[in-house]
């Protein structure tokens, strides 16, 4: 039994196949690199392409004979490209959910230039590994492989937009578009247990940029600038726009949201009326402590007075006659022993 089997239905747009195939065009020279059992290459032709391909499954192969102009039987990562298809011979290179499968994926890529056209593109699809599904999978410590899909137990390499894109780059290929389809996080083959998960969390990973796009596909050239950087904010078009799920998630994750909010908004005003109390409260003492500096230099100020006064009545003719007066009446008590 063929493992990889499909029917491809250019009219349901949120799909892989369907973005490969626009983003092919008609009436092409296409190689097929893992044509499978020929599904694509069917679509393809359907398009007005003439199509070769590639394939290592026999099985597979004998059932895709039949619907290419050329097949190689074999490993992709032993093909020589410009003997078995001729230098140059193709408008477009297909990788459809292949190089995830391959050791050293980017040398494959390399190698396919040699029988691609010098205006010639290059197109991908490839699983996206930070979909919210792996995302929400792996917060409850789970990565199980599955027959097919993103966790796909075939795949020996993983890639997230950034490394997708360093792959191309490091292909010696510029990426002139990018697309993704889109899946709901709870809704794919990964299995999440989300009951074990908070609702915010959920929405949360749901929200995130990107965490929606299942696959990119996206249509590559020859780099004129082998040295430019990668973009890591290139703008991904999606294939379909996903209306948020409203199960109890996001009516749990929402209603949550709106206490926060409103427990937010009490905080902030207790917080503001402590602020106040502690402003008025430091006003308070630094009035206090400028009325006792005010009350001490008032005191000092009133004894300086009275020490002038003192000694100004010392010094006065009726202080000095009233010494004199005193003076004989001093001398007698002293004499008496203080006896008046």
């Amino acid at each position: 039994m063929v493992k990889y089997s499909a029917t491809v239905d250019p009219n349901l747009v949120n799909t892989s196949h369907s973005q490969i195939l626009q983003l092919v065009g008609s009436d092409k020279a296409v190689l097929d690199v893992g044509c499978a059992s020929g599904y694509l290459a069917q679509a393809l032709r359907a398009q007005g392409c003439t199509v070769s391909g590639i394939e290592y499954d026999e099985q597979a192969a004998r059932e895709a004979a039949p619907h290419l102009e050329k097949l190689v039987v074999g490993d992709v990562t032993s093909v020589n490209f410009a003997e078995e298809f001729g230098a140059g011979a193709f408008d477009v290179i297909v990788f459809g959910d292949v190089l995830e499968h391959l050791v050293d994926p980017a040398t494959v890529l390399s190698d396919a230039l040699a029988s691609l056209r010098p205006d010639g593109e290059v197109v991908v699809s490839m699983p996206n590994v930070a979909h919210g599904s792996v995302r929400l999978a792996l917060l409850n410590g789970h990565w199980e492989y599955t027959p097919t899909g993103l966790l796909d137990e075939t795949h020996v390499r993983f890639f997230t937009k950034r490394t997708l894109l360093e792959l191309m780059a490091g292909a010696g290929l510029e990426v002139v578009e990018l697309r993704g389809t889109t899946a709901d996080p709870l809704r794919v083959e990964v299995e999440v247990h989300d009951e074990q998960l908070p609702s915010s969390m959920v929405q949360w990973v749901r929200e995130r940029p990107e965490a929606l796009f299942y696959q990119y596909v996206l249509r590559a050239r020859r780099s004129s600038d082998p040295e430019a950087a990668v973009d890591p904010d290139m703008k991904v078009v999606p294939a379909a726009e996903l209306e948020p799920l409203r199960d109890h998630h996001y009516e749990r994750a929402t209603r949550e949201a709106g206490e926060q909010k409103e427990l937010r908004h009490r905080l902030l005003t207790q917080r503001d009326h402590i602020i106040g109390l502690e402003a008025t409260t430091a006003k308070a003492l630094a009035d206090a402590q400028r009325a006792r500096e005010d009350l001490e230099r008032a005191r000092a100020a009133h004894l300086r007075e009275l020490e002038a006064l003192r000694e100004e009545f010392i010094e006065s003719a009726t202080w000095k006659i009233g010494r004199k007066a005193v003076a004989p009446v001093a001398w007698a008590r002293h004499k008496l022993g203080g006896r008046p």
